[in-house]
């Protein structure tokens, strides 16, 4: 049978069918894909998760002059970020440092969490209780120092963004907005946390992070 250009034989028709088929089970894979990510993504970023839901380990340091006074907070009007000066440090090792302070006294320093290099957090101090950590602002702040790989002080992706989920709870727990969250810096002039003192866009972007961390920065971190 002679068939014309503009004509389609049924055994190209049928493929062509099949194909459209094909094309279409995938897009819907795909589509439902994406929901599912989007979805997780809502239920462990956009949703500020409270302190109870995030994976804190709580590991107290001693009641010490020199660490953890145990004098209430008078009242959270802000949170002050930090980091350790300690590259390559855990946050193990460093909250055993503030711990250690209680028998050598050899400087009075402590603070509330510590985020380590794969995103653990430890919480040092309770949050009704002061610590040593942000000078002037230790009785009215939460403190959080930050562990760090290299000399630089920039937060791995792990670090910054239990960083950033850890802020938001604090936030929520304690009615605050990202203005009130600051850095040591902030507070003395001391170049904490470094990184972020020195590239000011960063922090800039961090406190943008806080009130919406979009989904594109989610599969990044």
């Amino acid at each position: 049978m002679d068939y014309s250009r503009n004509s389609y034989h049924p055994r190209h028709q049928k493929q062509v069918r099949k194909n459209s088929r094909t094309f279409a089970i995938i897009a819907l894979v795909l589509f439902l894909a994406v929901g599912v990510i989007f979805y997780q993504y809502k239920k462990t970023v956009m949703a500020t998760k409270s302190l109870d839901e995030l994976p804190i380990e709580v590991n107290l340091i001693s009641l010490s002059s020199y660490t953890r006074s145990g004098r209430a907070l008078k009242k959270v009007n802000g949170i002050v970020v930090h980091y350790t000066a300690n590259p390559g440090a855990t946050a193990k090792e460093n909250r055993d440092y503030f711990n250690s302070l209680a028998t050598t006294h050899k400087t009075k320093a402590s603070c509330h969490f510590i985020i380590g290099l794969d995103g653990e957090i430890i919480q040092c101090i309770p949050t009704r209780e002061m610590s040593y950590a942000s000078n002037s602002r230790n009785r009215d702040t939460i403190s959080i120092e930050c562990c760090h790989k290299d000399a630089s002080g920039k937060f791995n992706r792990k670090t910054y963004r239990s960083l950033v989920l850890l802020t938001r709870a604090l936030m929520k727990k304690f009615n605050l907005s990202s203005s009130q969250v600051i850095r040591h810096y902030d507070v003395t002039g001391k170049l904490c946390p470094l990184y972020y003192v020195k590239n000011s866009d960063k922090w800039d972007k961090f406190r943008e992070d806080l009130n919406q961390w979009s989904f594109f920065d989610y599969l990044y971190y």
